[in-house]
């Protein structure tokens, strides 16, 4: 990856990734490392601040499939690597993540693409169905949700993403 070029996480769903095979995905949100999650995470490397970042994106990925009741009860989270003038002003709220994106995604930005696997969609099927509750505070849609986020994404590469939208749907 060039110095010009950031790792963003953009979270999605599979019917998102058929888009972003077709058209690339539209202008959106990610997570990154940005200076407000350096600063609130102060100990943590620079692995450390990624998964971070990598895993606020499958937390909102929860959402986006809160928000599509067709799309398989995976989360997605695609790994782009974006030149810096496409990244708007990151949110400056201690520890956050959250970037705007200026530009739709193309897939031939994308570094890698994470999909939960068959073990997983229980628990992710559950925690959508709870994820707005969890996300004001709901003690028991939290505890949920984190049975979901207890799931590893698999790692795939850019080049089995018409593998993959097979596979997962």
């Amino acid at each position: 990856m060039g110095e010009d070029r950031i790792r963003v996480y953009v979270p999605a769903t599979v019917p998102m990734l058929a888009r972003l095979r077709a058209d690339g995905l539209p202008v959106t949100d990610g997570h990154t490392v940005t200076p407000a999650l350096r600063e609130w995470y102060a100990e943590g490397d620079e692995e450390e601040l990624e998964y971070v970042a990598f895993t606020r994106a499958a937390q909102d990925a929860l959402a986006l499939l809160h928000d599509d009741p067709t799309a398989p009860r995976r989360r997605v989270v695609v790994a782009v690597d974006l030149p810096a003038a496409v990244i708007g002003r990151p949110d400056a709220v201690l520890g956050s993540s959250l970037v705007p994106l200026t530009q739709p995604v193309s897939v031939q930005a994308v570094a890698a693409l994470h999909v939960d696997g068959d073990e997983a969609v229980p628990d992710v099927t559950a925690a959508v169905e709870v994820v707005v509750k969890a996300l004001d505070g709901d003690p028991d849609a939290q505890f949920t949700v984190d049975g979901a986020e207890d799931h590893e994404l698999e790692w795939y590469a850019p080049s089995e993403l018409e593998l993959l939208l097979h596979s997962a749907s």
